[in-house]
């Protein structure tokens, strides 16, 4: 999966918008949308919302964890944690990219807003890139790990499986085996 696949799943996440038109319910196979109020809010999924504000028919209203005081506390939580904690979305920073990308005028605060986001970001990647290393030298053959979202796997899914192949045959040139051991994706 690349992040365009992982980014085209976070569009179905549902977002609220105000639109500036009104029309009726709108029957799709994921579901009904709307009906729509000119200045009234209705929750839609990310991808028409973005579709909507591309065509200047509605302005965003920002989702509550993306408020600089939750994401200040989110910050402070991933850093003072040993673990992964929560996260507000499972699509939290690609999320954020589409709605400041589309609607930074509608989002107060945008910019400390994608501060924070990529904050956030970065503590969870550095921690988890410890804990490939940690699990790699461990030498053991399986881990957990909660709370990790869709775009932090596969930010180290091709280096990890990499990795483990590359550990295996050496292991197996180690043991006195020698077999080709093809690379497995998950």
């Amino acid at each position: 999966m690349d992040p365009s696949e992982v980014e085209f799943l976070a569009e179905r996440e549902h977002v609220k918008i105000i639109p500036n038109f009104s029309q009726e319910k709108i029957y799709l196979i994921s579901g009904d949308i709307g009906p729509f109020s000119a200045g009234l809010p209705v929750t839609v999924p990310l991808w028409l919302a973005v579709n909507l504000k591309q065509r200047q028919k509605c302005r965003f209203i920002a989702p509550e964890w993306m408020d600089i005081e939750v994401l200040k506390e989110k910050k402070q939580e991933e850093a003072d944690s040993r673990f992964f904690t929560q996260m507000p979305s499972p699509f939290y920073m690609e999320m954020t990219q589409l709605l400041l990308q589309w609607g930074t005028d509608d989002i107060p605060k945008a910019d400390e807003i994608r501060t924070l986001v990529k904050d956030i970001w970065d503590l969870r990647i550095a921690k988890l890139r410890s804990s490939i290393d940690v699990f790699v030298k461990s030498d053991v053959s399986h881990a957990k790990l909660n709370y990790l979202t869709l775009m932090e796997i596969n930010t180290v899914r091709n280096f990890l499986t990499k990795a483990l192949n590359h550990m295996q045959q050496l292991r197996l040139i180690t043991s006195g085996h020698s077999t080709t051991f093809q690379s497995q994706t998950f």
